[in-house]
């Protein structure tokens, strides 16, 4: 195996100084000559027309350059985040948005916006504006919604012949059911011993990302517009900027400037309509404006995770070998489609090959509602896709008193089986996670407590998951980049992939680093400008170090190759007998012979030729793996429960750097773990968003973190640079059930609903019989 010199490596982050020091810059530090700042007016009602709109008291105002609502904006149709422009076909991306809407679809949405020299003017001149509504009958309930019923919130889309149970009302986009799966169900309920099935509930949860949405939009006199924004795609978000506001992709040009402060998926694409609305105040003021959202309005204007209703309902043997498994999903859109058209069939791609289950079936859509929008989150569908497997899973195991670890282990995927999905299961070390997880948080230790001699009771849990490494097939995804040899022997290295706070600024120069055997500070990165980049679809799906990486490779190989052509001719040598190493070409049969890049450079520019060329290969996919183990103590008085311990295992193929592996892997954890106890999106009777600041929303802070031990499994995927696996979401995904079947394990009490908040275990432990399985056939339960 080949000997790394940089991949591998713990580098420092190339951000890390600027975020120490204050001195990096993120979007809301954007300030601009003649610069406006802008407010949004958002609906009070989750359902309402607008019947008349008067701004001309705002328009009127001293220091107010821009005002518009719907009467003064293009009518064209949009999607604000980037699922409608990264679909393929035959299916069609749902666009389902205005910049300013006259019928408003739930409490938060945009109605106008005024853009003004101050701040406080901008808000005194929202005050002025002057709208009556039509207050319309909402729905916040997708089972509801889906009724006929029901008010239809937008267009109905056409219904798929042959597919007549299909309901009609308020579905999103796709026109039939994703039906995704394998084998026959009806053959493999009927050679199951017994039959489960279960219902699970997962609320809805925020990103919550510390920097809240916005943008800045300048325009220039030739009606250019240059848009800064924390957009995880910027590329994609150019053209729904431009789609908008009816203009060729060649007058936009959007660019981070150059951080972001989290995206979690809440930015793939636009940042809340920021740059949309900035960019069309910019056209009518004629000057740059920015639209920075206040908490509250991050909170209520900006996607969440998609509320999930699934049931699942498994065959499985006597000797615990799964034979048939169908999953229902029915997921909460909210009011605008974001990336809800591929919501569920991401769930059923990522929850699905987990297993080996020869008959398997997933059926399911989302709902429109008068909620916020529900869009991407990382994760996106399968950390409530594996809530609902894990725990249906573990309910099993304990019917058939097994352990869970060896149920789970008798059924895992393995290397070459069938799974449903559209690319092939190569490699998994699924099995190493698992066993070394168990091993570090010492599985063996576990037994079911003595419930009656205390009132705190201990209990230890496990969840495994699977994932994507990008989203190829199911939507547009490839990676482009730029190499250039300057003449001081450094490496531009120019890639429109965003940094998010993933470190991708420092992993991507790796890759390049190590083909072409420089030192890592010699590679220059230009990144997450549109104006500089080639087209890349952005930093989302767990692809960048897979997908962009293996562009990055690609380019790099091609111009080393260009550079050992030059050199042959330059030092009359073969090509063969050269290499790169340490930043100086060498021949391999003569140690006196080498050069440096820096010469070999300037030598070719005196000759006007310069080393360029563009990185770019074909997509694929490959699955990453990870089993997470969690022990808690339960406080049976108080519904409290206390992690104790959190182990996370991944197999991420190759860690290119594996102190920023484990720190997304211990970030994913703490995500996890308020999902699974503490952070829930409700509304009211009237649609009105109750969680709408960091105060009232239940994040875990620093004092809840437990301790963590992360595994790094590296088992090589053939497809992956290096071997890599996509590694940043997956850490989410099995956490949440690992704390809840601990939780089982402590109690003998199952709660299906997450968060298991103190009032529902309470209430779980109470009724003494959870919320729990439903059997048909044999005399089993799953408590």
């Amino acid at each position: 195996m080949k000997e790394f010199t940089v991949v591998g490596k713990s580098i420092p982050r190339r951000d890390a100084l600027d975020k120490v020091l204050g001195t990096a810059t993120y979007t809301t530090d954007v300030k601009l000559p003649g610069m406006l700042y802008a407010k949004v007016l958002r609906s009070p009602h989750a359902h309402a027309k607008v019947i008349k709109i008067d701004t001309s008291k705002a328009k009127a105002l001293p220091g107010v350059k821009a005002v518009l609502c719907h009467l003064d904006i293009p009518k064209n149709l949009f999607c604000s985040s980037a699922a409608a422009y990264v679909t393929t076909p035959p299916v069609k991306g749902v666009v389902d948005q205005y910049i300013f809407e006259s019928t408003a679809r739930f409490i938060g949405d945009e109605i106008a916006a005024v853009a003004a020299t101050s701040l406080a003017i901008a808000e005194k001149a929202l005050a002025l504006i002057e709208v009556e509504y039509e207050v319309l009958p909402a729905v916040f309930d997708p089972f509801e919604a889906m009724k006929p019923e029901s008010p239809t919130l937008h267009t109905e889309p056409e219904k798929k012949e042959g597919f007549p149970e299909y309901p009609e009302n308020n579905i999103v986009g796709n026109k039939i059911p994703p039906v995704i799966g394998m084998g026959d169900l009806e053959v493999g309920f009927k050679e199951a011993d017994y039959i489960f099935e279960n219902t699970y509930i997962v609320d809805a949860v925020k990103q919550a990302q510390l920097e809240t949405h916005g943008a800045v939009a300048d325009i220039n006199s030739e009606g250019k517009l240059t848009i800064y924004s924390p957009s995880q795609s910027l590329h994609p978000t150019k053209r729904i900027v431009a789609e908008a506001l009816g203009l060729p992709l060649s007058q936009v040009r959007v660019l981070n400037p150059p951080y972001s402060g989290g995206g979690f998926g809440g930015r793939i694409g636009c940042s809340a309509k920021s740059e949309v609305i900035t960019a069309a105040l910019a056209q009518k003021a004629r000057r740059p404006v920015k639209l920075i959202l206040s908490r509250q309005e991050d909170f209520i204007a900006s996607d969440t995770r998609h509320e999930t209703f699934a049931t699942l309902k498994t065959g499985v043997k006597k000797d615990g070998t799964l034979t048939a498994r169908f999953i229902k999903v029915i997921m909460n859109g909210g009011a605008y489609a974001s990336w809800s058209q591929d919501a569920p069939g991401v769930l059923a791609s990522t929850a699905m090959p987990v297993y080996r289950c020869p008959n398997s079936m997933f059926e399911g859509w989302t709902v429109y509602t008068n909620r916020t929008s529900a869009g991407a989150m990382r994760g996106f569908g399968n950390p409530q896709g594996m809530f609902c497997v894990e725990s249906q899973m573990d309910e099993i195991a304990h019917a058939l008193n097994m352990d869970p670890l060896e149920f789970r282990l008798k059924n895992i995927s393995r290397p070459g089986d069938a799974v449903p999905v559209p690319f092939p299961l190569v490699t998994t070390g699924l099995r190493d996670c698992i066993t070394q997880g168990a091993e570090k948080i010492g599985w063996s230790r576990r037994v079911e407590p003595d419930r009656q001699k205390s009132t705190k009771l201990r209990g230890m849990g496990m969840g495994v998951g699977s994932h994507v490494s990008c989203s190829h097939p199911f939507h547009v995804d490839y990676s482009t980049c730029q190499l250039i040899l300057q003449q001081d022997g450094s490496i531009l290295y120019s890639t429109g992939v965003p940094d998010i706070g993933t470190g991708t600024s420092t992993t991507l120069p790796q890759f390049v680093a190590e083909v072409l055997g420089v030192d890592i500070s010699m590679v220059k990165i230009v990144f997450g400008d549109t104006q500089s980049t080639p087209f890349e679809v952005g930093s989302h799906a767990s692809r960048t170090c897979y997908a962009a990486g293996k562009a990055a490779i690609a380019g790099a190989e091609k111009i080393k190759k260009e550079i050992l052509e030059y050199a042959a001719d330059y030092l009359k040598l073969p090509e063969d007998d050269l290499d790169i190493a340490k930043g100086m070409v060498y021949s391999l049969s003569n140690d006196n012979v080498k050069v440096s890049l820096g010469e070999i450079a300037l030598q070719a520019h005196l000759k006007t030729k310069q080393f360029s060329c563009i990185g770019t290969v074909p997509p694929t996919n490959a699955l990453p793996w990870e089993a997470h183990f969690a022990e808690v103590e339960v406080d049976t008085e108080t519904g409290q429960v206390e992690i104790i311990q959190l182990v996370a295992a991944h197999d991420v193929g190759k860690a290119i750097n594996p102190a920023i592996v484990e720190g997304q892997i211990e970030g994913a954890l703490s995500m996890g773990i308020g999902f699974a106890l503490t952070e829930q999106y409700q509304i009211d009777e009237n649609g009105r968003q109750l969680y709408d600041t960091y105060h009232k929303y239940m994040m875990p802070t620093v004092m809840d973190m437990p301790p963590m031990e992360t595994i790094i499994v590296e088992e090589h995927e053939p497809s992956g640079p290096f071997g890599v696996r996509g590694v940043g979401e997956a850490g989410l995904v099995p956490t949440a059930p690992a704390i809840t079947n601990a939780i089982f394990n402590a109690t003998g009490v199952r709660v299906n609903q997450i968060p298991v908040t103190p009032d529902r275990l309470l209430t779980a432990l109470k009724n003494q019989k959870g919320i729990s399985t439903v059997r048909e056939d044999e005399e089993i339960y799953a408590e």
